[in-house]
């Protein structure tokens, strides 16, 4: 696999994880507390948007599905 392919691999990946952190999150209330993972106010707001990634990934996916006839509500 070329260091492209490994790249976008990764970044799908990381996307993916964004996205169930943000299912977590919808069900359940639970988020991640990013100023007990660094001090850094930058580094806690690329957190925070990384997070904001996976809220517009999930509202993506249901609207997808909402819309698909292969999914039903229940």
């Amino acid at each position: 696999m070329t260091v492209f392919g490994k790249t976008i691999h990764f970044g799908i990946d990381l996307i993916l994880l964004s996205t169930a952190l943000a299912g977590i999150k919808r069900n359940t209330g639970l988020t991640i507390k990013s100023e007990k993972i660094t001090d850094s106010k930058d580094f806690q707001g690329y957190i925070e948007s990384y997070l904001n990634v996976g809220e517009k990934s999930y509202d993506m996916s249901v609207a997808w599905m909402s819309g698909s006839e292969y999914f039903v509500r229940k």
